[in-house]
């Protein structure tokens, strides 16, 4: 590599003295910032963890005051008088009293008392809650709400009394479905056997639904239970107050850690009410932080410390809370080092930042001070070492009175500017990706540098000696050339004006008017003087090996000067217009072999089976049609749709390849036309069977009749079962052919049918194959079973039982995300399992086996490598059987879940399929009738709705059917039925 910095040997006075000067001033700023930087850190780390500490104590006394202002709350109920009450309207003597604590204490959800004969009086704040909207149907400006309940012998009386914020009644009902008994329940239970203020478990209030506890007390008269509820999601919002940084975590657990609230929030219970709920356990929340104080510091109580977790430094913290009546409670709060020190981050970078301009201040004045009378020379190693950079953006502006200088500043501008311009047509050159525009600029910027009249371009064909006119360009007019442009080839036609200037080796000749008319008709007598001659410069156009890749011409006029420097500069550019000619012609070949291939393996798929057709060929047509109506549009969801170059290779590419995972489907699965074919249809099997029984039957009744039996009556009966065995084999060939759905009384006759029995007297171990006779139980000779034996007429034996291997397995926590059942067994091929299918051709098994094409799909793209650019093709291609509400496959992806693309081959993949007609169990569906089927499919979600709208408002339906669709296909459709 060259080293183009020079390094002097001489150094001024001036530099010296600014180094030292500099050097001083670096010295003493980065000792005061590290020592100013160290102390402040050290005081703000201590600051931030006693404000730390302060904030944990008081979000633990804010839990511990609500819970305490709760009892004493209690407390001071159990001595009211509304004890004593036994009506309601005593009982409401008491609201305001009520109303007061419950203003005053605005943590609490709610006050009651339980009576000793069942009565119960509460009062809540009614805050409109729509879930209690429904349930109550309060009035609209409803503050408070009053449930009682009042006991006498002979019925019991539910009450709702809404009351405005003066305590006016709004509206009283008595629903009959408000039947409660607070002796029943835990809080009153509890109250009455500790006598002492009792604080309960979480549990589900019965008339809110909401999560909570209860705190509650036997009244002095021993006759009523005082309680108070507190929610979860009161405690909850009171702890966020206390969040003191955006990362910080807390949680509120129990003794056994059970999380109560955290700074995620608290779950949905939904435990029948009053009955305790199954709290989350502290593992499920934030496991990675909290998890790390619960296994390594959950003895550390009351005070702070440091930990590590997640890649970060925490400040953590553990307190109990007494809880008046109950068990107490634990805090657990984290907050993260960055976040604490945030505040001495800010200083540091502020203390950077002036000490950076201090610098850059003094190194400003200690070079200018020491290399004003330099400064010339250093503007022109300045430049020098801009245009090593390959830095054009300013021009070169050294001022000085010497000679010297001058003259060499003059010489680098010169070489500056012919850099500047040999990387500009180069670079643009190297960026053209379309071959055509790419011959068209090198002609083009050719033409601008030599000031040519014009230009043209000869490209090589398989021999590297026969040329081809390309492109032309001639003044303003530019031409691509006609195909009926002969060839030109060194040995055809050597008199050729360029063939004998390749052959001698010459960069610039003169030609006559007659011989340019001759050799170039392209050019007309306006565009060249037929008086005059012309100078022909040639560039041949190489590879780096050297083979011939074309031939560049300029055409300069008779008085034009031939400028050297201008030559070897135009030779320079040819060099790297060959070098971008001959890569987008690499390019394009390999694109071109990579599309064959496509193609190829596309077609070859498609000829594999004849269930598949034109298929692969088929898919990419509606996508791109679909794809580019999705461009076009300029109104709904995909308005703002579009597509580049790149993105269009990526859909077609995806499309040709979308069902390539078909290559790895057995075709016998593929082509299975009936229950029992496999390589071949068992029914003759089957049929063979039958054969034997109904011979066996004439046997039977031959010899009966030669022993003396009643020959006609024997004759009978030997009709009547062979009609018996035909009807009952006719059924079992139904069933084969699997084209009506079998019901529970046909597979019962089927299995009636199998019960029957044939003699086989023949080893079924002979002449068998290796991997069915180990898939049979008892093929040696130990186990064999002796013969003549019966057998069932249908059976499904241990042979007909392929196990499944590890290699056909998919792991649950796979890494593409399939998640597809897989059967237990690779294949199934019992003959009456097989006959039971209900509906179709194909058993569980084999269905998987079609199925699982898409995943052989993504499996197979997954390991090619594509560009950056084409990196979307296995995504595409591998959604087009999933279904926008997550039902499809091979991932159960969802309609958010997959890009528009893979959307769009999802309906082309449909259409195609309704409407092939080159598919032999089927015929193709009139264009009506797969327009309604596709719109069952978009109403149950199995389709975009918005694609499919556009597939129908655009046209790209009738657009594909009348190119691929029989005419007595295409009938009308009413597209208002299916439009949104």
């Amino acid at each position: 590599m060259l080293n183009l910095k020079v390094t002097p040997k001489n150094t001024p006075f001036q530099l010296y003295l600014s180094y030292f000067f500099v050097g001083l001033i670096l010295f003493f700023g980065t000792i005061s910032t590290l020592y100013f930087q160290s102390s402040t850190e050290r005081l703000l780390l201590n600051e931030a963890r006693d404000n730390f500490e302060r904030i944990n104590a008081n979000a633990t006394n804010h839990i511990n005051d609500i819970y305490k202002n709760a009892a004493n709350s209690v407390e001071l109920l159990s001595e009211q008088r509304l004890v004593h009450a036994t009506t309601l309207p005593e009982r409401l003597n008491s609201l305001p009293y009520l109303v007061t604590a419950l203003r005053s204490q605005t943590s609490l959800s709610a006050l009651y008392i339980g009576y000793e004969n069942g009565d119960f009086f509460l009062l809540r704040p009614w805050h409109n809650e729509a879930q209690l909207q429904e349930k109550f149907y309060a009035p609209k400006t409803s503050a408070w709400l009053v449930q009682s309940i009042e006991v006498n012998a002979e019925h019991e009386t539910g009450t709702y009394l809404f009351f405005d914020q003066n305590l006016k009644l709004l509206k009283k009902q008595s629903p009959s479905d408000y039947q409660f008994d607070p002796r029943q329940r835990t809080w009153y239970q509890h109250a009455k056997t500790s006598h002492l203020i009792t604080s309960s478990s979480p549990y589900v209030f019965f008339s809110t639904g909401k999560v909570g506890v209860s705190i509650s007390k036997e009244s002095g008269n021993k006759d009523a239970v005082v309680g108070a509820d507190l929610r979860l999601e009161t405690l909850q919002t009171n702890l966020l107050q206390y969040k003191g940084t955006p990362d910080s975590r807390f949680l509120l657990l129990t003794t056994r850690q059970e999380v109560l609230g955290s700074s995620k929030g608290i779950p949905n219970f939904k435990q029948a009410s009053d009955e305790p709920v199954a709290l989350p356990k502290l593992a499920d929340f934030d496991g990675m932080v909290m998890g790390t104080l619960r296994d390594q510091y959950a003895d550390r109580k009351n005070s702070i410390f440091s930990f590590q977790a997640v890649n970060d430094t925490w400040e953590g913290m553990i307190k109990d809370i007494a809880i008046p009546g109950g068990e107490p409670l634990q805090f657990w709060a984290a907050a993260p080092h960055a976040e604490l020190l945030a505040p001495a981050i800010a200083i540091r970078n502020q203390s950077l930042l002036i000490s950076v301009l201090i610098l850059i201040l003094s190194l400003a004045c200690a070079y200018w001070l020491s290399l004003k009378a330099s400064r010339p020379l250093v503007q022109l190693n300045d430049e020098a070492l801009r245009i090593a950079r390959f830095d054009f953006s300013q021009p070169i502006s050294a001022n000085s009175r010497i000679t010297e200088i001058a003259e060499l500043t003059s010489s680098m501008q010169t070489m500056k500017v012919t850099i500047e311009h040999f990387l500009e047509l180069s670079q643009a050159l190297a960026q053209e990706m379309n071959f055509e525009k790419l011959l068209h600029r090198i002609v083009s910027d050719m033409c601008k540098l030599t000031q040519a009249h014009g230009g043209m371009i000869y490209l090589s064909g398989n021999d590297e000696n026969e040329f081809k006119l390309t492109h032309v360009q001639w003044g303003t007019v530019t031409n691509e050339a006609s195909g009926d442009v002969p060839h030109m080839s060194m040995q055809n036609d050597p008199q050729h004006p360029l063939m004998q200037m390749l052959a001698q080796q010459l960069e610039l000749a003169k030609f006559t008017q007659e011989q340019v008319q001759h050799y170039f008709p392209f050019v007309s007598s306006q565009q060249h003087d037929p008086a005059s001659t012309m100078h022909l410069v040639l560039f041949p156009l190489k590879n780096k090996k050297g083979e011939m890749l074309g031939l560049l011409s300029l055409a300069l006029g008779e008085k034009q000067a031939f400028n050297t420097e201008l030559m070897a500069f135009a030779r320079a550019l040819s060099a790297s217009a060959s070098i971008a000619l001959n890569t987008q012609r690499l390019a394009d070949e390999q694109k071109i072999l990579m599309n064959a291939i496509i193609e190829l393996l596309a077609g070859a798929i498609d000829a594999k089976s004849p269930y598949t057709g034109g298929h692969c060929q088929r898919v990419p047509v509606i996508t791109t049609l679909l794809a580019e109506a999705a461009c076009a549009t300029t109104k709904g969801a995909y308005a703002n749709f579009s597509l580049d170059d790149d993105e269009r290779e990526a859909l077609r590419i995806a499309c040709w390849l979308h069902d390539c995972g078909k290559i790895t489907t057995p075709e016998f699965v593929i082509d299975k036309a009936t229950k029992l074919e496999s390589l071949y249809d068992r029914i003759h099997e089957v049929r063979m069977r039958f054969e034997v029984l109904k011979r066996d039957a004439e046997l039977t009744h031959l010899k009966a009749i030669m022993q003396g039996g009643d020959a006609e009556k024997l004759l009978q009966d030997l009709a009547n079962q062979v009609n018996t065995l035909d009807e009952e084999f006719a059924f079992v060939a139904m069933c084969n052919e699997g084209g009506e759905f079998l019901s529970t009384e046909k597979i019962e006759r089927l299995n009636q049918i199998a019960k029957r029995t044939w003699l086989r007297t023949m080893d079924d171990n002979l002449g068998i194959s290796h991997e069915e006779k180990a898939r049979k139980p008892g093929s040696d000779k130990a186990g064999a079973t002796s013969l003549p034996t019966l057998e069932s007429l249908l059976t499904d034996k241990p042979e007909h039982i392929h196990i499944r291997a590890a290699r056909d397995q998919i792991a649950p926590e796979n890494k593409w995300g399939f998640k597809m059942k897989v059967p237990e067994l690779l294949y199934n091929r019992g003959e009456l399992y097989n006959l039971s299918v209900s509906r179709g051709t194909l058993s569980e098994e084999e269905r998987y086996k079609i199925n699982e094409h898409m995943i052989q799909t993504i499996m197979m793209l997954d390991k090619l490598p594509f560009p950056r650019h084409l990196r979307q093709v296995p995504e595409i291609a591998g959604g087009h059987h999933e279904k926008m509400d997550g039902t499809g496959y091979p991932k159960q992806l969802k309609r958010d879940e997959m890009s528009p693309l893979a959307r769009m081959m999802a309906i082309a993949d449909v259409f195609e399929a309704l409407t092939a007609v080159d598919r032999p169990y089927k015929k193709g569906k009139l264009l009506s009738e797969a327009i309604k089927i596709m719109s069952f499919m978009k109403k149950d979600l199995h389709i975009d709705a918005e694609l499919f709208d556009l597939f129908l408002s655009s046209g790209v339906y009738l657009n594909y059917a009348r190119q691929y669709m029989r005419p007595e296909q295409i009938d009308d459709v009413d597209l208002s039925l299916y439009l949104s």
